[in-house]
């Protein structure tokens, strides 16, 4: 099913992007990860200790417990609910007795009350497991700490992609830096001699890098959130928001940059999604949203 490699592909960018910091740092991931008879389509491992600057991984380490931390999805047509327990113990013999196991499942059926209660019944506490069936979008939580931890930071309707566009930031610091040298040249023609000195040109690169920011933010800037039903495409301030019924045809485009979108096509318009400036997976997308615009 499209919609679950969809969820695949969502979870994974989360991982990648951090969206997960909350539950730990995930250091690492891999796709199709096998523990005993079952396939983890995603699997993600890390701590909870911080690795950024200094002072804070000094304090991480001093307040922090060192416990390793396992992320797994595994996503499948239907789930049966024999199956729980049976991948938490398999999961519990191959991880160390004191590691947190995060453990999300996802069907493509509704979650029905036996499932659901080989879900909640879940009471180990190492363990958190968030059952998600696509059939009424619902939610199955154990009743642990870490599956209500794991429940607030799932976001399975939909995904959203961006990166940073170096080229455009770099556009925004130079229109920023060079009307400011305009500035000061006009400032130092008028009499003001000490306009333009090393300290004035230094305070400008720096207020050119945050007020080019801002620019970039609000003129260039490109994010695209996409769920089963359609997409948002926001370019700085301008969105587009769209459904995959109101188009009749999808292609890959490539620019003379070499830069790739996705192309939608309907009578009235065509709609480029970037996907280089995006950061979002060519030809997976395309699988993707090719099903969702042919299944009328």
């Amino acid at each position: 099913m499209y919609e679950l490699t969809l969820i695949n592909n969502l979870i994974e960018e989360q991982l990648v992007r951090g969206h997960f910091r909350w539950l730990a740092n995930f250091s690492e991931i891999q796709r199709d990860f096998a523990v005993e008879d079952t396939i983890f389509q995603v699997y993600a491992t890390g701590g909870l200790r911080e690795k950024g600057f200094l002072l804070s991984r000094v304090y991480s380490t001093m307040v922090t417990p060192n416990y390793k931390i396992h992320f797994l999805l595994f996503s499948a047509p239907e789930i049966a609910p024999a199956n729980v327990k049976k991948m938490i113990l398999a999961l519990k013999r191959k991880f160390g007795p004191e590691d947190w196991i995060f453990l999300v499942l996802a069907q493509g059926t509704s979650i029905g009350e036996s499932l659901r209660s080989s879900i909640e019944s879940v009471d180990d506490k190492t363990v958190g497991v968030c059952g998600y069936g696509l059939g009424q979008k619902d939610l199955a939580i154990s009743n642990t700490v870490l599956g209500r931890g794991l429940s607030k930071q799932l976001k399975l309707n939909e995904a959203k992609f961006e990166d940073f566009d170096v080229p455009n930031f770099l556009k925004s610091f130079t229109l920023t830096f060079a009307a400011g040298v305009g500035l000061l040249v006009f400032l130092a023609l008028s009499g003001f001699q000490q306009a333009i000195s090393p300290i004035t040109l230094m305070i400008l690169a720096v207020l050119s890098v945050v007020i080019g920011q801002v620019v970039y933010k609000s003129r260039y800037h490109t994010s695209i959130q996409i769920s089963g039903k359609g997409f948002m495409l926001r370019e700085g301030n301008k969105i587009k928001e769209r459904k995959w019924t109101d188009f009749q045809d999808v292609s890959v485009a490539i620019s003379g940059s070499l830069e790739t979108f996705l192309r939608l096509k309907s009578k009235d318009e065509t709609i480029d999604l970037p996907l280089t400036r995006t950061g979002m997976p060519r030809r997976e997308t395309y699988n993707i949203v090719k099903h969702l615009v042919k299944r009328k």
